[in-house]
């Protein structure tokens, strides 16, 4: 025993209800996931008896010690493996330490062991409605000495024991200024908490906001901020101030693109600052071993990565949110499903929209920035919006944008290319590639552009998910302009019978019918385009193909997949094709047009983004241009 011990008054034992024991059984061994929360819990619980004590002396000076500082101090005795921490609070008489450590949960106890036998689960209601916090500090501790003196001028000093175990002792402490000191004798596993720098580090983690100064060992300077910005109106923080914030809690050396401050009151308590980053990768530095909000409670930190109040599309956001409003679990670690958190939600995805829908007027350069950054994780959320939050994919189209045939380095979103459309178009078309070069040649293009009609250019891997959920747009639905059954006005009739007249009708069919000799089973149908001028042929897809634009997903995932059958149209008014068909119909046995054939409709797969092994095509190409360059071919 200590010569401290020894020189105490005799000690009362107490015994633990039995259900208390099971209760505090499921603290200590169950509740809370990481150890450090104890401190945690211990500096919350200062804060909350300075917090009264501020309180009291507004109306009642007439208390103890009316002139001390309100503070929180943190003493470590490496040798004895003690951690003290003390604090200037309203304190606790007898009868309120007996109520407050001795019974945990006052009567609510029996009946909240009983709800987690129930539910099996520990997310329940907030902590602090059952004053349990203080014991998570039997997670690191073989034993606790409490001593405090309260506020009432008269009122004398009480010290509480406890190993943790079925029992607790109470007898008279020896304490002359007013508040509460704790005293953690650590187990031998808990070693490591006897260290000052270790502790400075969990303060400022968890409670680098709470409002009162947290002095560490011999340190004169608090080592919390205690300054919340996202608790201050945002016309009272700095764009320095924002930016500083935004580096403290990433580490990140840049400043951000866009931050926004959201304070309100209705209808649901909320502050909170989210911050986009300059960039999506920020270096081996970054704190994040996750993606989520820092979410406090009362200027303290209650979960390291939420990510129940953004969608998961926002995952890229970095930031904070305080709520008064919001049920937390028992250990105060897990936000709860609830209609205050849906509200929450709710308001931070519109202010976000918001903000970058002004980001990409007001600074264009910007968005730009944020668009090569981030722009698929929109995308994502249009794809992947639940039916369960309605309204949310609307929310996210007004930010997509996309390079186009007609935009040339910038891009437009969907709004301006409404605006640009002409009074007899009636859809937005769109062309799927796997890059801008690509897809600017592809034959799909050759009608729109001798019609000046213009085509977004979809290149990224979740476009092809995002466009099943993404239908129409302002009243004007999506077309891919390889659809077969694409609705486009007729060219003119001399055009036609030009066209027409290139070939002679016998000897075009005779070609479509070595063209399906030769593809077989690997398309659907051979037929004759009526929207090609440029280019030879093309790929069209059916319309009762289902999810036919995953197939180009599947090849980028390295994923196994058929490629899918589709129709092959050919251009009549080609000169590849018409030297074809002249070859067909005078020379068909000429080796040239079967590998001819081939290489065509390859070169549509590698087009489409479909080909499974393009390096398979190398020898066919070598053996046409042996049979280019012989002088017999010439």
């Amino acid at each position: 025993m200590t010569e401290e011990a020894k020189s105490m008054p005799a000690a009362e034992s107490f015994e633990f209800k039995a259900e208390i024991q099971q209760l505090l059984n499921i603290l200590i061994h169950s509740l809370y996931t990481e150890r450090e929360i104890f401190l945690r819990e211990l500096l919350s619980n200062a804060s909350d008896a300075l917090n009264r004590i501020q309180f009291e002396m507004l109306t009642d000076r007439d208390v103890l010690d009316p002139d001390a500082e309100l503070a929180i101090h943190l003493q470590v005795d490496e040798e004895a493996g003690t951690i003290t921490v003390s604090d200037s609070g309203i304190g606790m008489t007898r009868d309120e330490i007996v109520e407050d450590l001795g019974t945990i949960a006052h009567s609510g106890a029996a009946a909240f062991l009983k709800q987690l036998k129930e539910e099996r689960q520990t997310s329940l209601e907030l902590i602090g409605q059952f004053g349990v916090g203080f014991y998570s500090v039997f997670m690191v501790a073989e034993e606790v000495r409490v001593r405090s003196r309260s506020y009432r001028v008269g009122a004398e000093a009480v010290e509480w024991t406890s190993d943790g175990g079925t029992s607790y002792q109470l007898a008279e402490g020896e304490k002359t200024d007013r508040g509460t000191e704790i005293v953690v004798h650590l187990t031998e596993e808990a070693a490591e908490f006897a260290n000052l720098w270790r502790l400075e580090q969990i303060v400022r983690k968890h409670s680098d906001f709470v409002p009162f100064p947290i002095y560490v060992g011999e340190k004169k300077e608090p080592v919390n901020r205690r300054m919340a910005p996202w608790r201050q109106s945002p016309q009272e923080v700095t764009q320095e101030q924002y930016d500083e914030f935004y580096k403290h809690l990433t580490l990140d050396f840049e400043d951000p693109l866009l931050y926004t401050h959201l304070v309100a009151d209705a209808p649901v308590d909320l502050r909170s600052i989210l911050y986009i980053p300059s960039r999506r990768e920020r270096g081996i530095l970054s704190p994040r071993t996750d993606h989520g909000l820092k979410l406090y409670v009362h200027n303290v930190l209650i979960q390291e990565y939420n990510r129940d109040l953004l969608p998961d599309y926002f995952r890229f956001i970095e930031g904070v949110v305080e709520s008064e409003d919001l049920p937390l679990n028992i250990s105060r670690e897990t936000v709860q499903s609830s209609p205050a958190a849906r509200r929450i939600r709710r308001a931070l995805v519109r202010k976000l929209v918001k903000e970058l829908e002004t980001l990409a007027e007001e600074r264009p350069d910007a968005y730009r920035t944020f668009w090569r950054e981030f722009g698929p994780f929109i995308k994502e959320g249009v794809a992947t919006a639940p039916a369960s939050e309605p309204g949310a994919k609307d929310d996210l189209l007004p930010l997509l944008v996309f390079h186009s045939s007609k935009s040339g380095t910038e891009m437009v979103s969907l709004g301006q290319y409404v605006e640009r459309m002409t009074e007899d178009q009636q859809a937005i078309y769109y062309v799927l590639g796997d890059d801008l070069k690509s897809v600017a040649h592809s034959p799909h293009l050759d009608y729109f552009r001798a019609h000046d009609v213009e085509v977004l250019y979809l290149v990224d891997p979740i476009d092809s998910f995002m466009v099943v959920a993404l239908q129409e747009y302002g009243g004007k639905s999506l077309k891919n302009v390889d659809d077969a059954g694409l609705e486009l006005p007729k060219r003119g009739e001399m055009e036609e019978e030009e066209v027409t007249g290139a070939i002679p009708e016998p000897d075009f069919n005779r070609l479509v019918g070595r063209f399906v000799q030769v593809l077989g089973g690997q398309v659907m149908e051979v037929r004759e385009s009526h929207v090609l001028t440029d280019s030879p042929c093309r790929l069209v897809s059916p319309d009762d193909v289902p999810m036919r634009d995953m197939s180009r997903v599947y090849r980028l995932l390295d994923r196994e997949f058929e490629v899918p059958k589709r129709i092959l149209e050919i251009n009549r008014g080609h000169p590849i094709i018409a030297n074809l068909a002249r070859l067909v119909a005078d020379t068909p046995e000429a080796e040239i047009i079967n590998p001819s054939i081939e290489q065509l409709f390859e070169n549509q797969l590698l087009m489409e983004g479909l080909h499974p092994n393009p390096t398979e095509m190398i020898p066919r190409i070598q053996r046409l241009m042996e049979a280019a360059t012989t002088p017999a071919a010439a």
